[in-house]
């Protein structure tokens, strides 16, 4: 009769995934689990992150496209509103290549409902960019070592500013960003600026295509109701 909730929630759900939208999440059985809003229909990504918080006693770990740090309308609120409940511990941006279906990089957003004292009202960034190496076996990819992982493991145990690599940032921070958390944004490497620049135009690049097309959505729909189409 009710949710069944666990210690450590943990998920690779599919990115932006289609069809979950408020008309279909209202009719699933315990609706609660979508207290901070509903996702739009074609991005169920903060879907997945309310049905993971909802399942936790503790921690959740999940793995998802960068879009669901920035995009605006009702993933914003919902977004806004998990960090105000200061549910979000920690957001690491994954090198590139990775995974099998897409080049881009993925990110990693820990939440804990049982934060420490010292790690209240903050949120730490790890940008991992450049923390990778040659897939062993498929050319084409990319893969995190033991090397790697330790390092991101060790700054994320220790909570700790590393120039280049991590920014322990406030909830005020946070705030005044209009609730937008693009670890460009927080931290970005040293060792290569230049491409640390133009990686942050394409992350902007990619911010702004994605509110173009959530405004021509609305636009064609407020058109089709005009016309009765």
């Amino acid at each position: 009769g009710k949710l069944n909730q666990f210690h450590i929630v943990v998920a690779n759900p599919p990115w932006n995934q289609d069809g979950y939208g408020e008309e279909t999440l209202r009719k699933a059985d315990f609706r609660e689990r979508y207290s901070f809003g509903y996702p739009p229909k074609d991005k169920a990504d903060w879907a997945w992150i309310q049905h993971m918080l909802s399942s936790s006693m503790g921690k959740v770990g999940i793995v998802l496209d960068q879009g669901a740090l920035f995009r605006s309308g009702a993933e914003k609120k919902i977004r806004k509103q998990v960090a105000e409940r200061d549910l979000i511990e920690c957001v690491i941006l994954l090198p590139q290549k990775l995974f099998y279906n897409t080049d881009a990089s993925g990110i990693m957003m820990i939440f804990n409902k049982n934060k420490s004292k010292g790690r209240q009202e903050k949120i730490l960034f790890i940008n991992a960019i450049e923390e990778h190496d040659q897939h062993p076996s498929v050319k084409r990819l990319n893969t995190l070592s033991s090397k790697n992982i330790e390092k991101i493991v060790e700054v994320y145990n220790e909570f700790k500013d590393v120039e280049g690599f991590s920014q322990i940032v406030s909830l005020d921070e946070i705030r005044n960003n209009d609730y937008e958390l693009n670890i460009p944004r927080y931290v970005a490497p040293l060792a290569k600026e230049e491409a640390g620049d133009l990686y942050q135009i394409y992350n902007e690049l990619q911010r702004l295509r994605d509110e173009r097309e959530e405004t021509w959505k609305k636009v064609e729909g407020h058109v089709k109701e005009i016309l009765r189409l």
